[in-house]
């Protein structure tokens, strides 16, 4: 029988970091490249139009709701699943279950098809809560098996991790996809890179589950008020914040802008595909998975300069920066048009996503109150993200299904970073003021 490993061993925390290795690879191919570029390639005529569920959408609206669904059922599922597991003692169990399920839905996206379109989305779904599912309990295992010292080393280990893995297996689907001249054979090539996601994802994933340990188990059972203790948590946070004005007025603020972040994030490869003007399909895949690229190595740069922005300036007016800049981007995608200039907003788009999202999170960090319970807050904090993501898609998703352009949809955005600085400039001078 094998031996659990100890707290904070190398062995340890490295099979906890590499389930990033595993599961990065969907949020790289899937989330955020070819399954967009796969997507609308699949409608043949420059009316994007599909019925589901009794309406007709426009295909990108369409897509956007199904995600914004996605994530209102993540945040109500979150804390109900994260108390049952922590109470039941058996994390892994749920940690697996979410990860053969979003393995699966991708596997399943091979047979993606219009025809098909409500099960074709039921595996979207799949792949997609089975993702944020699965992070709730990999997440939650940090404190279980690593120091409080060895934590934030071990994080950045598994960001490294998951970004190596995830462009590799992109590069290699590239590759798959620009060795085909026909449309036709592209599409399936892009098929099996979704197989391969899933099976990446489930193949590497065992590592992770072979040496995590199950949990403590207590023999405790599931009542009614166990399944609502993380929302009873979550209300007493609430309560809380009446009486801290500084976390308050930046959960505020944070609320808005991380609205317009994360759907910017969730719509940008579908934006490059339908309005900018590519010379041929071969150039618009090309350039669509390039530019995701380019995204992801600028954040890293952004998310260094970022950090050395706070220390000099302050978290809080670095952010206020940063908002202004996601403001004027938000504009200026309102007018491009050319290739070129579209790798340009990527660029800039990288920069200040690193950023914003690493800086947002360590300047709650520490306006926290002096608490043992910051997994209380941390979970308030991910279910507010969550629901600022699901207010976002829906709207943006409105206006692209009634006035029919994405452009209106994310010009529109500018007002979320515009309210997101009003919001900002109240959090407490001192917090402004400091470093």
């Amino acid at each position: 029988m094998k031996q659990p490993l100890a707290k904070g061993s190398k062995k340890l925390l490295n099979a906890w970091a590499f389930y990033d290795w595993a599961n990065s690879v969907y949020t790289l191919t899937i989330a955020s490249s070819i399954f967009p570029i796969f997507y609308s390639a699949l409608f043949l005529t420059d009316i994007k139009k599909i019925s589901a569920f009794g309406y007709e959408f426009k295909s990108t609206a369409l897509i956007t709701f199904v995600t914004a669904f996605t994530f209102l059922l993540v945040s109500v599922l979150s804390p109900i699943l994260s108390g049952i597991a922590d109470y039941v003692g058996n994390k892994k169990t749920f940690m697996k279950f979410f990860c053969y399920l979003g393995g699966m839905g991708c596997i399943g996206l091979y047979w993606f098809s219009l025809e098909a379109i409500h099960i074709s989305l039921l595996f979207y779904f799949m792949g997609l809560i089975g993702y944020w599912g699965s992070l709730v309990f990999y997440n939650s295992y940090l404190p279980d098996i690593a120091f409080p010292e060895q934590q934030d080393r071990v994080s950045a280990r598994g960001f490294s991790l998951g970004y190596v893995g995830s462009v590799l297996l992109l590069l290699v689907n590239l590759a798959m996809v620009m060795s085909q001249e026909s449309g036709e054979a592209k599409i399936t090539m892009m098929r099996w890179s979704f197989v391969m996601v899933g099976v990446w994802w489930i193949l590497f994933s065992q590592y992770t589950f072979y040496f995590l340990p199950k949990g403590v188990k207590n023999g405790h059972k599931v009542t009614r008020n166990v399944i609502f203790n993380g929302f009873k948590e979550l209300r007493m946070v609430w309560q809380q914040l009446k009486n801290n004005l500084l976390l308050k007025r930046y959960l505020a603020a944070f609320f808005v802008f991380s609205m317009a972040v994360q759907t910017i994030m969730l719509i940008a490869v579908y934006f490059g595909e339908e309005e900018i003007l590519w010379a041929n399909d071969g150039q618009k895949t090309m350039g669509l998975i390039v530019s995701v690229l380019v995204i992801q190595l600028v954040a890293i740069i952004g998310a260094v300069l970022t950090s050395r922005a706070s220390e000099k300036f302050g978290n809080i007016k670095t952010l206020i920066g940063i908002n202004s800049i996601w403001m004027a981007l938000c504009f200026w995608a309102y007018f491009v048009v050319t290739p070129l200039h579209f790798y340009l907003t990527a660029g800039f788009v990288g920069l200040v996503m690193g950023g914003i999202q690493s800086l947002a999170r360590s300047t709650y960090s520490k306006f926290l109150p002096n608490t043992a319970d910051t997994t209380s807050y941390f979970s308030f904090y991910d279910v507010a993200e969550k629901i600022g993501i699901v207010i976002g898609m829906i709207i943006f998703a409105t206006i692209d299904q009634i006035t029919g352009s994405m452009r209106n949809a994310i010009l529109f955005l500018f007002v979320f970073f515009l309210c997101g600085i009003i919001l900002l400039f109240r959090v407490p001078q001192k917090a402004i003021g400091s470093k």
